[in-house]
């Protein structure tokens, strides 16, 4: 089958397709037939070697972490899920793989009748991620959140889920994707110089969680929320900790890597996210869709951090 690997640090191009052995579903998990993944912009990172020294890759590196597909294979133990199947999920941490023809999940959910291929490959992660980083800040009705860096494939969930929640939220991005976050129920802002003032402005009482997804701004960002224990990052900023900010990730690496330990996994988030696609309340807006021979272009458009929405591979 055909799988995407890094054979080295590098640019985009170091992301490849191969052929490789096909994985299989061990107990408790599921085989699928991807129809299409997501691409980790934290897996981008680590390909063009900016998280070496933290997060040390072994060669050849299969990447992709969640997808979406047809089940064709059930591990020993597993019930309420047939072969045939349509679902979305996520492999674990340390196998990943899913961008591949083949996928091993060890969470999943039934695919939203309301989602296509792409929406539905690109949303486990997102899903996740936004649920991790909302439970830690007991995100909750009647409370203000702010999303730095809100149109891009986590933010525009988080924001969604948020406002499920029954939260108000305000989202930076750059200007010309004001209208689309005002789409999603946010209330725009420009990030950069100024920010702390235009925040102020929209929320007079303040703002009660803030969620980095961008980071370079947490000296603002602890400011507006008074304390920096109500500042979740997931921007890989090796600052955070100098500012009193937790980083969570779910990335495998030495205790003193200064990444901090890795969060458990957000799984429920996923039967969240179904029950909100039914209500109508929950899309994943995907900024692209590539052909998985052109994962080096989904990671050159990665890299401009311009993407709005999910950048996503189609198998």
């Amino acid at each position: 089958m055909r799988a995407v690997e890094f054979t080295g640090y590098g640019p985009p191009e170091a992301a490849q397709v191969a052929e490789v052995g096909e994985p299989h579903a061990g107990p408790g998990e599921i085989r699928v037939a991807v129809r299409a993944s997501g691409l980790s912009a934290g897996e981008a990172h680590l390909r063009a070697g900016k998280m070496r020294e933290f997060v040390p890759l072994e060669f050849p590196y299969r990447s992709g972490f969640d997808a979406a597909g047809v089940v064709d294979e059930l591990g020993e133990g597993v019930s309420g899920t047939a072969i045939g199947d349509e679902v979305f999920g996520f492999t674990s941490m340390t196998r990943r793989g899913a961008n591949a023809d083949h996928a091993v999940f060890v969470v999943w959910a039934p695919k939203p009748a309301a989602w296509s291929w792409a929406e539905a490959g690109g949303a486990a992660g997102s899903v996740e991620t936004s649920t991790r980083v909302l439970d830690r800040l007991d995100l909750g009705a009647g409370q203000t959140l702010l999303v730095q860096g809100a149109a891009g494939g986590v933010g525009t969930v988080a924001v969604q889920m948020a406002i499920a929640r029954g939260a108000k939220v305000i989202g930076t991005a750059s200007e010309r994707n004001h209208e689309f976050l005002r789409s999603l129920g946010a209330e725009p802002t420009t990030y950069g110089e100024g920010l702390v003032e235009r925040v102020r402005a929209l929320a007079p009482d303040g703002v009660d969680a803030v969620f980095d997804c961008a980071g370079g701004a947490l000296p603002d960002l602890v400011t507006l929320a008074g304390d920096p224990a109500r500042v979740v990052t997931i921007a890989p900023d090796l600052t955070a900790a100098e500012h009193g900010v937790h980083m969570s990730h779910s990335a495998e690496a030495d205790s003193d890597s200064g990444l901090g330990d890795a969060d458990p996994l957000a799984a429920h988030g996923l039967d969240v996210a179904v029950k909100l696609a039914a209500e109508g309340k929950l899309r994943v807006p995907v900024a692209a869709t590539f052909p998985l021979t052109d994962v080096a272009g989904a990671h050159e458009l990665s890299e401009t951090r311009h993407a709005r929405g999910k950048i996503v591979l189609v198998h």
